[in-house]
């Protein structure tokens, strides 16, 4: 079984009032005060400038997008993160603006933290974004990010 998505990661309050203006965005709760938009095919042409895509190296990630989610980190972090693995191979990466410009990233590589622990791109920038993990987890599955498999599961548990 696989795990795909690609979506933006913010606290609620803010994601919820960014996202009202965009035209198909659903917004679905995670732990620690935080909330996912997937990345749909309807979110990506309400939010493309018709730039070229992967200035980041992102996959889905609109042309011109990246200066929205600048803008709406002027009143928080704001986080877009891709995954997509199958038979446990594939690949993450993150990045996250905060006051208003790119503040980590882009990240495609594990980094190594205390006792040599690989920490994967997401959990990286979800650190930025105030999530704290208990032991034995990472922020990942701190937030529930495995609690659905790709982003039509999201979809259908989003409140908005």
């Amino acid at each position: 079984m696989g795990y795909v998505l690609q979506a933006v990661i913010a606290g609620d309050e803010l994601l919820r009032a960014a996202s009202r203006d965009v035209p198909g965005a659903r917004v679905a709760p995670l732990r620690q005060g935080l909330s996912l938009m997937p990345m749909t095919d309807e979110v990506f042409d309400a939010v493309t400038d018709g730039s070229a895509m992967g200035a980041l190296g992102f996959w889905k990630l609109p042309g011109g997008f990246e200066m929205s989610l600048a803008q709406w980190s002027a009143a928080g972090p704001v986080a877009y993160v891709e995954a997509e693995y199958f038979g446990g191979v594939g690949e993450q990466r993150a990045a996250v603006w905060a006051d208003g410009a790119l503040a980590v990233g882009p990240l495609d590589a594990p980094a190594k933290k205390m006792l040599s622990r690989a920490v994967s791109p997401i959990s990286q920038a979800l650190q930025q974004l105030g999530v704290r993990r208990s032991l034995g987890e990472d922020e990942f599955e701190a937030v529930g990010l495995g609690r659905h498999r790709n982003n039509d599961d999201w979809i259908s548990s989003s409140t908005s």
